[in-house]
């Protein structure tokens, strides 16, 4: 299966440190603009209860799931000790400040 590029949002309308929920081919995203302008995209969903992560806290490259706490890192998409779990990284991209995942 190829990936496709897909339009997220333009960067300059992303909020720092919050989270921004969209909805690409059926898989619910959610969407970070870090203090260093990068740019990461994560499933909006978290393993433990669902969670919806784009509305969690961020700190550094980790957001925080809004109903237990868990610690997520927006890198590579792993639950920090002493919590389990992953969820599903995208690559971003930007280009002439607007902002894509490959799908």
């Amino acid at each position: 299966m190829t990936k496709q590029k897909k339009f997220v949002a333009n960067f300059d309308d992303l909020p720092e440190k919050m989270g921004y929920e969209c909805l690409i081919d059926g898989e619910k995203l959610a969407v970070f603009r870090l203090n260093n302008q990068e740019v990461r995209v994560i499933s909006n969903v978290c393993p433990h209860k669902q969670g919806p992560l784009a509305e969690g806290t961020v700190s550094g490259e980790f957001v925080f799931c809004p109903l237990h706490d868990y610690k997520i890192s927006l890198i590579d998409g792993q639950v920090q000790d002493p919590d389990e779990g992953c969820v599903k990284t995208y690559e971003a991209q930007i280009e002439d400040r607007k902002v894509y995942v490959w799908v």
